[in-house]
């Protein structure tokens, strides 16, 4: 699964919300295949989000990595905020853009080899900043976490219509259709993974500085803390982060993809070709991979 070369990323992340966001960008702080450029915050209070980025890429020694503030809807926090509690942006020594569309676009435009966009989140951001600079297109590969084919969460037979989807309809429509390549995990593949037994105690009891700092979200965001002491939650994002670098264990469909006005993801033969990945080769051998970078 290692690369000669590493791959250029930018995440954009609704962080702070479900707790899945924080184990991706705790994976991906993990992974040498891939060269973390930039993360932009997306979607309700960016400011609050922008500040779990700061703090986890502190604590993990990449303050080289910039930070841009997407757009700001409105001023909720989630329920991570104690762990961001009194850490402000002058405590980050790297660089904290206030516009990150114009940070996304620039670090895009800028590249002189294509850019993988990981996506896990609504893309408020991105539908404003493929109208900002159509150009983008050209220069990324999208790979995000959208949509439910033909199950939903935990193999459910009923399809659903997906977070990161059903938030704004319209702005993921006009993603889909963007003239980039795609490759998206929908529930059918990412809805199944959850760390369980002594996979997730090697990850709960872990020392790396990074994963400590996952868990102590993890105990936060979490109702029951129980919880905590037992397993993961559901790991959605995981999956789009090992996207950006391998298909190796995912079976891999290329299907015409149609967002409705109520935020499902039909598939269509009319619609644009997306690259799908709607099952597992071995699921167990990538809860095997999250357990090698995390434990």
């Amino acid at each position: 699964m290692r690369q000669d070369k590493k791959i250029p990323v930018i995440l954009d992340t609704d962080i702070g919300d479900d707790i899945d966001a924080t184990w991706a960008l705790a994976l991906l702080l993990q992974s040498p295949e891939l060269d973390l450029k930039l993360v932009v915050t997306e979607t309700g209070n960016t400011t609050y989000r922008a500040k779990i980025v700061a703090k986890m890429l502190q604590l993990a020694n990449r303050t080289d990595v910039p930070v841009g503030i997407g757009i700001h809807l409105h001023r909720e926090v989630g329920p991570q905020a104690p762990w961001v509690e009194g850490y402000g942006f002058s405590a980050y020594p790297g660089t904290v853009y206030p516009d990150g569309i114009t940070a996304l676009i620039d670090t895009i435009m800028s590249s002189p080899e294509q850019v993988t966009l990981i996506a896990i989140g609504p893309v408020t951001n991105l539908r404003v900043a493929l109208e900002q600079e159509p150009r983008i297109a050209e220069k990324v590969r999208f790979v995000g976490m959208y949509g439910s084919l033909r199950k939903g969460d935990n193999g459910s037979e009923q399809v659903s219509a997906e977070y990161n989807v059903k938030t704004y309809p319209e702005d993921c429509r006009k993603v889909f259709t963007a003239a980039w390549d795609m490759t998206i995990t929908p529930l059918d593949t990412c809805g199944l993974v959850k760390l369980r037994g002594d996979k997730y105690v090697k990850v709960r009891d872990s020392q790396k500085i990074i994963t400590r700092a996952l868990m102590e979200n993890y105990r936060i965001w979490a109702e029951d803390k129980a919880v905590t002491e037992r397993g993961s939650s559901i790991l959605c994002d995981t999956v789009a982060v090992y996207l950006a670098f391998s298909e190796e264990l995912l079976v891999m469909e290329n299907l015409g993809v149609r967002v409705t006005d109520d935020g499902y993801t039909l598939i269509d033969d009319k619609a644009k070709i997306i690259n799908c990945a709607t099952g597992w080769k071995d699921i167990a051998a990538f809860e095997d991979f999250l357990v090698e970078r995390l434990g």
